[in-house]
């Protein structure tokens, strides 16, 4: 499966075969900030499975937990599409909006909830951290592929 992501005047797209190996919200003040939204949801792919094309805007800045994001937005429409983080190096980011497609899967994790607002609710279950969880390798493996049922740890 093909699945394609882009700006609202369509010149910059992210195309992406498979499914997305994560799928989580995020309501860091940065999140919200770059969605105008009082969350973030996003997508992570294997960057080998990612084409991008067209001309994009970068944005540098640091995450809520001091790691550095990498944003790539339309310099047109100013759309974000796309993101390189330091924490997930072998993947990219693809905004969840981007896709504007009702069959992409339902988050698995929230991140940052203690800047959640309190009217925020999801109607289905999922793994909630206060704040960016410390995760290694083999956290990070959990999260993607669902095997953890004890993150108490990653708190």
């Amino acid at each position: 499966m093909t699945r394609i992501a882009h700006c609202c005047c369509g010149s910059l797209r992210a195309e992406a075969t498979g499914e997305p190996a994560f799928v989580g919200a995020c309501h860091c003040t940065e999140c919200q900030r770059r969605t105008g939204s009082p969350f973030g949801v996003g997508t992570l792919f294997p960057k080998e499975q990612v084409r991008t094309e067209g001309p994009s805007k970068v944005y540098k800045r640091g995450s809520d937990s001091g790691r550095k994001v990498e944003i790539h937005f339309c310099p047109d429409c100013g759309s974000s599409v796309f993101w390189y983080a330091e924490l997930y190096p072998d993947f990219i980011g693809i905004a969840f909006g981007a896709f504007a497609d009702p069959s992409m899967p339902s988050p698995t994790v929230s991140v940052w909830e203690t800047r959640r607002h309190p009217w925020v609710a999801f109607n289905h279950q999922l793994d909630r951290f206060a704040v960016q969880p410390e995760i290694d390798d083999r956290d990070l493996e959990q999260l993607i592929h669902g095997a953890a049922n004890d993150r108490s740890s990653m708190a």
